[in-house]
C-alpha cells in the first residue's frame, strides 16, 4: 500500500493522520471547508496532530472547533 501523500490526495473526514501526517495546503484547504475561514494552525493544535495517536481528519476539524469555543468562552469570563 502505497503511503498517503498529504501534498495531493484528497482528504475527507475518515483519512487517518498517520506518523507520515504533514501540515500542507491541502490540509489547510480541507480543515478551512470543515471549520471556517477563521482557521487556523497554531502551535498546540500542530502539536495535538502530530502526537502520534493515529486520528482521523475529521476529529482533528472538531477538536480545532473545540479549541476556538473555549478560546471564546474564556475571553468572556
Amino acid at each position: 500500500m502505497k503511503p498517503f501523500d498529504w501534498h495531493a490526495d484528497p482528504i475527507s473526514r475518515a483519512t487517518a493522520i498517520t506518523q507520515s501526517y504533514r501540515n500542507t495546503q491541502n490540509v489547510r484547504r480541507f480543515l478551512i471547508r470543515e471549520c471556517s475561514y477563521a482557521f487556523s494552525f497554531d502551535r498546540p493544535f500542530m502539536a495535538w496532530l502530530k502526537d502520534g495517536v493515529e486520528t482521523p481528519m475529521g476529529d482533528a476539524a472538531d477538536e480545532w472547533l473545540r479549541r476556538q469555543a473555549e478560546k471564546r468562552k474564556a475571553q468572556f469570563s
